[in-house]
């Protein structure tokens, strides 16, 4: 494809071709009382604005006002009407299609992509008829139906590839830099805007950091999150098929692997910009202060999420008790615990505080625990046979361990009943508590209710005495 500056010149930043551009200023830039030179104002007379407007306007006149333009633009005009019109048609046929015939999970997420940009490429494809048509009927030009073809089909191209990155923000932001980049270069203005934010900088001792290489870096360090992020998850399920690593230890790995990679991409940004890394060692101290004293927290729980997995005093899957809360760690992130209950509810309870505060932890050496549930029989019940039934009643449940086995002790005798207490083990916590509870203490109804063992409930005997001294009566007349 031949360029478009050739057929329809536009404008750089610096220079417009067949145009004469003013020489700049010669006045010297201000300067302030110690006889330094202000950058700003040198930057902004080296643009020679006046300059740069005449070159504007006569290219303008030129090239924008004409004919051959006017009809290229009414082109470009209907061809986005038409692919407004027919756009959504061949995205339920794409849709339709994608629907019925494609099977693999990889195929149809491709489909989806390709109709979720059926607009533009209709669009794309109205352009390059028009140009092809200029082309050949040499009524017109293409310069301008070529340019929009070229950066609609760069868009398109770019949309479609950025859609593998899973973060939707994400791929927007590559999608529009890198659309903006090519738009740059297809219209001729790349080199002039790298040159332009080459010349804006500041220097620092002596290191310059200018909009360019800032630019560079910033993008640098995107594009090598995004390569970390992804190896680090690659890793992650790498290490957790490992059957011979702990879950403590994978989930340690994993944050170790995952810190290396992103303080590594820093680094790497960093060096991109130019700035020797030797020279970061006083202010690297002078930030580790400031993170330390405006970051305590973060920082603080990030240490003591280190600490609770190589102590293992706290895993992935075990069952614990903390402020009121009873679940199982369903993770360990770098900053907090997630604690699963049995209603489904997560509590995001920060690290710092599973080191800080007292635990229980029911399963961190051994997953056996036991349970106490109360129960009462009536006074005129035999106790012997009362206890003897509790215990079989606990046998029969099947999470209930038969070692140890379970066991029914006297507890006390109560105000209306003789308190009884069942006492069994289980080794699944996780499984929840009051489900085995409510199924033992379903059989120990069901086995009282047939061997005629009465269960009370709260009585009291009210004695009611004569009184020697009489009681003034009132009759309904007085009390009226």
């Amino acid at each position: 494809m031949q360029r478009i500056s050739a057929i329809c010149p536009v404008p750089t930043i610096f220079a417009v071709p067949g145009v004469a551009v003013p020489e700049p200023s010669s006045v010297d830039p201000e300067t302030d009382s110690a006889g330094r030179t202000d950058p700003m104002n040198e930057f902004i007379q080296g643009l020679n604005l006046p300059g740069l407007r005449a070159s504007l306007e006569t290219w303008f006149d030129t090239h924008v006002l004409a004919v051959d333009n006017a009809v290229q633009a009414a082109l470009i005009l209907l061809a986005l009407l038409l692919a407004l019109l027919l756009g959504p048609r061949l995205r339920r046929t794409i849709e339709a299609a994608t629907q019925y015939r494609a099977r693999h999970v990889g195929v149809q997420d491709f489909f989806g992509r390709l109709a979720a940009l059926s607009t533009p490429i209709v669009f794309l494809a109205f352009l390059w008829i028009a140009v092809e048509a200029g082309a050949q009927a040499a009524l017109f030009g293409y310069g301008l139906t070529q340019l929009a073809a070229s950066l609609a089909g760069a868009w398109v191209l770019i949309r479609l590839l950025s859609g593998f990155i899973g973060n939707d923000l994400l791929a927007r932001s590559v999608a529009w830099i890198a659309w903006s980049l090519a738009a740059l270069v297809a219209v001729g203005l790349f080199d002039a805007t790298v040159v332009l934010l080459d010349s804006v900088g500041m220097t620092f001792g002596k290191v310059r950091i200018s909009l360019l290489s800032l630019a560079k870096g910033v993008i640098a360090l995107g594009v090598l999150l995004w390569i970390t992020s992804a190896l680090s998850r690659a890793l992650e399920r790498r290490i957790g098929r490992a059957e011979s690593l702990t879950p403590s230890v994978q989930v340690l790995i994993a944050k170790i692997v995952r810190i290396f990679l992103v303080v590594l991409a820093f680094l790497i940004a960093i060096g991109s910009l130019g700035i020797d890394l030797t020279a970061l060692t006083v202010f690297g101290g002078a930030l580790g202060i400031g993170v330390g004293i405006g970051l305590q927290k973060v920082v603080s729980n990030l240490v003591s999420g280190l600490l609770l997995l190589m102590d293992k005093s706290i895993k992935p899957n075990d069952v614990i008790a903390v402020g009121g809360t009873y679940g199982w760690v369903a993770s360990l992130g770098a900053r907090y615990a997630a604690v699963r209950t049995r209603d489904g509810v997560e509590y995001l309870i920060p690290n710092e505080e599973l080191i800080t505060q007292r635990v229980e932890n029911w399963s961190h050496s051994d997953s056996a625990v036991r349970l106490l549930i109360p129960v009462g029989i009536s006074y005129r019940s035999d106790v012997r046979h009362a206890i003897g039934l509790c215990c079989e009643a606990a046998a029969a449940v099947e999470r209930v361990l038969a070692d140890p086995a379970p066991r029914c002790l006297l507890r006390g005798f109560g105000d209306s009943a003789v308190d009884l207490e069942i006492r069994i083990w289980i080794d699944d916590p996780a499984e929840g508590r009051s489900n085995v509870v409510s199924e033992v203490l379903l059989r120990v109804w069901d086995l009282f209710h047939e061997h005629g063992i009465e269960i009370p409930f709260p009585q009291r005997d009210l004695h009611l005495k004569s009184s020697d001294i009489p009681l003034p009566v009132q009759s309904a007349g007085q009390a009226a």
